[in-house]
């Protein structure tokens, strides 16, 4: 094996320590919780039905399963009303209006920065498709 050059393994990192926010991230920005936070920070308590419409991509049971997991993560209140028929509301919580200076400033870099994605991207796959 003379003259072949011996690589040395990197050692395994978590990928916690790797990137610190990775675990915000995993909680934050799943597809449709950010839409259902914003939703329940810009216009409050919200019933399912109307959390369904302001949303109108989402599917059911998508919702469904997100807001119980925004509730297991503390991020969201799920109230319910015991009436006939009965109603259910959702809220945010303190902890997920924390979010709300982090979204802030995403939908500030996005105004700001959306535009030159979109260039590098048909830029990109124009160079790609010669």
């Amino acid at each position: 094996m003379a003259g072949k050059a011996t690589q040395t393994a990197l050692p395994s990192i978590d990928p916690e320590e790797a990137c610190p926010i990775a675990p915000v991230v995993d909680i934050v920005f799943s597809r449709w919780t950010t839409p259902i936070l914003w939703t329940l920070n810009m216009h409050g308590r919200q019933r399912f039905v109307e959390l369904e419409r302001r949303i109108a991509a989402i599917t059911p049971k998508v919702l469904t399963q997100r807001l119980r997991q925004l509730e297991r993560d503390g991020m969201i209140v799920r109230t319910y009303h015991p009436e006939v028929p009965p109603r259910v509301e959702y809220e945010i919580t303190e902890l997920g209006r924390s979010l709300a200076p982090l979204f802030a400033n995403l939908a500030e870099w996005a105004s700001t920065n959306l535009a030159k994605v979109d260039l590098a991207r048909h830029d990109y796959d124009t160079a790609a498709a010669r």
